[in-house]
């Protein structure tokens, strides 16, 4: 019987779905053990053999009210434009020539991406909305072997209500997770997620941040892998202890009128910014229904709304308005 192989001497695409696949039994069984409904599958093909994956929806339980942890595996080609679109951020993606004439093919080039994305909407004010994604990205030369690639992702909170301690919870158990590979990565890709999560026409950041980096092929692929990889075993220890602490606080019908308009502020960033979901929606045969899957199930948008001053609602607003370190 031939001894089995190293998972390392697998292609990194390979090591990343299995990586994410894992993942997604682990934090929904996690996401569970807090709730009185379990996850349910549904899974889709994107057709002409192009992939597909599996979304894993709660919804309606006492602690959630609307989640996913949805996994995607799709391949194919990308076409000529999206190559150009693309190419200011990533130098080395390049359209494959055709040998005979040295122009480059019609078709574009080979594209595999792979992911797990995931979105917990709590139905508890005090309970944090929270946001994790990690993905991996390549082409392909004609032979196989990978021509441009790079990893993202992160894991962010965003509550309607601000507690300290949970934000210090979230940051630090993500900070001790970089930490293991290199110090400086926690305060730049804390910075890059506070940046990034930035709603410009509001003024404001989505929710009190965590880490974020995208386009990431500075360091070994194999390294990055493990990376993360100790990102996603963060999660849950970050996450599990402020919903089971926050998920039976009473609240009032005027603080659930706060998180529905915080849900608004959460909408706005997702359909006007998100790489992600404009990726998502560009790339042929997607599938909407996983893509806007992050969306809550009720928000609000209140004309010229402000919160009290002195309030607990302008305490959140504060923090969104000028970024804090937590650790």
């Amino acid at each position: 019987m031939p001894a089995p192989q190293d998972p390392q001497h697998l292609p990194i695409r390979q090591q990343m779905e299995a990586l994410i696949r894992r993942k997604q039994q682990e934090i929904t069984q996690g996401l569970e053990s807090l709730d009185t409904v379990k996850f349910t599958a549904d899974s889709w093909t994107r057709g002409n053999d192009g992939g597909g994956g599996t979304s894993m929806v709660i919804q309606n339980g006492e602690t959630y009210e609307k989640g996913g942890v949805n996994v995607s595996v799709v391949y194919g080609q990308l076409s000529p434009q999206a190559v150009t679109a693309m190419k200011h951020d990533h130098k080395n993606l390049n359209l494959v020539s055709d040998p005979a004439t040295g122009a480059p093919h019609a078709d574009g080039v080979k594209f595999f991406a792979c992911g797990l994305s995931m979105v917990i909407h709590p139905h508890n004010p005090h309970a944090p909305t929270t946001h994790l994604n990690y993905r991996y990205f390549e082409t392909w030369n004609p032979d196989g072997t990978p021509q441009a690639w790079w990893f993202g992702g992160g894991a962010d909170l965003t509550p309607s209500y601000l507690y300290e301690e949970d934000a210090k919870l979230f940051h630090q158990t993500h900070k001790d997770a970089l930490d293991k590979h290199d110090k400086e990565l926690y305060p730049r890709f804390k910075k890059w997620c506070d940046e990034y999560f930035y709603i410009t026409h509001r003024g404001e950041t989505r929710g009190i941040g965590g880490i974020f980096f995208d386009d990431y092929d500075e360091r070994d692929p194999q390294e990055i892998l493990k990376m993360v990889e100790d990102c996603f075993d963060a999660f849950l220890p970050s996450y599990l202890p402020i919903i089971a602490k926050r998920k039976d606080t009473p609240y009032t019908p005027e603080q659930k009128k706060w998180q529905a308009i915080r849900r608004g502020r959460y909408v706005e960033f997702n359909l006007i910014y998100d790489r992600g979901t404009q990726f998502g929606l560009r790339t042929p045969g997607s599938r909407v229904e996983s893509i806007l899957m992050s969306l809550p199930e009720y928000a609000s948008w209140l004309y010229n709304h402000h919160p009290e001053p002195g309030s607990e609602e302008e305490k959140l607003i504060k923090v969104t308005t000028k970024a804090r370190e937590w650790v």
